[in-house]
């Protein structure tokens, strides 16, 4: 999976997601291309994420899976 910029850019490759011991879940991947990262996200912090959403974006991620990705808008278009 890849993670990209407003621009199209690669910003990260995910490799692998899944829980620990601990109940985290843990993203493995690479920053731009080159540089390996692993980031820990805690049931605590995974429940204020939620309260970030809204009913938009709550729609959006169900219906993510039957969607196609639309090319980045150019600089001065309309």
């Amino acid at each position: 999976m890849k993670l990209l910029d407003n621009t199209g850019k690669e910003l990260m490759t995910v490799s692998k997601i899944e829980a620990d011991e601990r109940n985290y879940l843990v993203v493995r991947g690479k920053i731009f291309g080159a540089m390996p990262m692993t980031a820990k996200l805690s049931p605590e912090e995974a429940r204020a994420a939620l309260k970030l959403l809204n009913a938009r974006t709550i729609w959006f991620l169900l219906t993510i899976w039957f969607r196609s990705a639309k090319p980045p808008k150019k600089k001065g278009a309309k």
